[in-house]
């Protein structure tokens, strides 16, 4: 894999790494001595000069196509784990690279850059993960973890259901207890990479008791996609993302062994949570790949059509959009990289996690209609980029939790500090 490369290249030789990443060791090694900074390490920008021409040379010559056929981009997928593009965040002793979070998301971004359909693919894989990297026992990780760095394998968080998802606690899907295996019963929808996943992460209620708190009343289960009873639904054909593979899932009968237990029966719901602090910063950085590619195109668009005798940058009102289109592009890419940085300093980042996935997300989407109004009639045509570009942003604004969960979770972080 050359990411792996480039990670052994920039550790000195015989110098031993425990407890972090060689990644999170080379970045924070550079910094220490400069306090506050903005410069990336010359291994961190190798990274992103990887991913930015995988991007660029493997992702947007296909994407339309893709985009039409709504066909799985696993040809893309495959070509981008022998790169070492994808698990980059699997710990080293299960066979990953272990890069800290904050550089997975200059990848993230870099591949979203491309096509988010594509990139949320590969970033459904990080949320299926993070509950058993978090939560998992060591045998767990060896069998579940390691077999996704042996083989390009695809797994999902299958946690949202018809009639829940924002409300997390709503879930109705059962799992009962019977000797050494739990009986699963329910259905699960808009599960990503659902039809390609080799395994789930499945939260499931446990405790039948309507008041049982959320925090006591739902189990985390690692499920093998193919165990009897598991009946994955039709591909949904969706507005935007569209290579993306989003299902349904029902289960009938489902037997899990007591040993896929995440942690404890009860512990699933802090779990499932617990690894939105992980995700959102990369699906922050996703959409903020979204917006840079919205940004460029009408940047070079405009820098090329001409009305009233010259070309439309030169209109101010044209360049004004442009101006603020760029100033929204950069403070999403700050506010996703401060989201990052907390996890990686071993802080709670809920409050960032969140100001960084509401913001950029709503970026996205008003940076790419920017974008196609600058196009004008041509911006409405399938023909040019930017349409695809507006239709992929809004999920943004839905999934990993809406714009509006991201403004509840803000508000109580925020004012949990002054009622402190």
């Amino acid at each position: 894999m050359l990411l792996n490369k480039i990670l052994r290249a920039s550790v000195r030789p015989g110098v031993r790494l425990h407890n972090s990443s060689a990644a999170a060791a080379a970045s924070s090694s550079s910094h220490s001595s400069s306090g506050f900074s903005f410069e990336l390490t010359d291994q961190q920008k190798e990274f992103q000069q990887l991913a930015r021409k995988f991007a660029r040379e493997e992702i947007i010559p296909v994407a339309a196509a893709y985009d039409r056929s709504g066909e799985y981009p696993f040809p893309v997928i495959k070509k981008a784990w022998e790169l070492g593009l994808m698990n980059s965040h699997i710990p080293p002793e299960y066979g990953g690279m272990g890069l800290s979070n904050f550089d997975s998301c200059l990848i993230t971004e870099e591949l979203a850059y491309g096509c988010t359909g594509v990139q949320t693919a590969i970033e459904a894989n990080s949320l299926g993960q993070m509950p058993v990297i978090l939560a998992g026992s060591d045998a767990q990780k060896k069998k579940y973890l390691g077999r996704m760095t042996e083989e390009p394998l695809m797994c999902a968080y299958c946690v949202t259901e018809p009639g829940a998802g924002s409300d997390v606690a709503g879930i109705k899907t059962r799992a009962v207890k019977m000797g050494d295996e739990y009986v699963v019963n329910g259905q699960k929808m808009w599960i990503t990479n659902g039809g390609k996943a080799n395994w789930y992460f499945l939260l499931a209620r446990t405790n039948p008791d309507p008041k049982c708190p959320a925090s006591k009343a739902f189990t985390g289960f690692i499920l093998e996609a193919d165990t009897p009873g598991v009946q994955i639904g039709r591909k949904e054909m969706n507005m935007g993302q569209r290579c993306s593979d989003t299902r349904g899932i029902t289960f009938e009968d489902v037997r899990i062994p007591k040993e896929n237990v995440l942690v404890a029966e009860g512990a699933g719901f802090k779990i499932a949570m617990g690894a939105f602090d992980n995700t959102r910063p990369p699906v922050a950085a996703g959409a903020t790949g979204l917006a840079q590619r919205a940004l460029e195109e009408a940047t070079n668009y405009a820098l090329e059509r001409k009305t009233f005798g010259r070309v439309i940058a030169e209109h101010q009102a044209v360049s004004f959009l442009l101006a603020e289109m760029a100033m929204k592009v950069e403070l999403a890419r700050m506010a996703y990289q401060r989201s990052a940085w907390e996890v990686d300093q071993g802080r709670r980042n809920t409050y960032y996690a969140s100001i960084a996935k509401a913001f950029a997300g709503d970026i996205a989407n008003q940076v790419a209609a920017d974008a196609v109004q600058i196009f004008g009639g041509n911006g409405f045509n399938s023909e040019y980029p930017v349409e695809k570009l507006m239709r992929d942003a809004k999920i943004y604004q839905i999934y990993e939790g809406t714009a509006q969960i991201q403004r509840l979770i803000v508000a109580r972080e925020h004012l949990g500090r002054y009622k402190k």
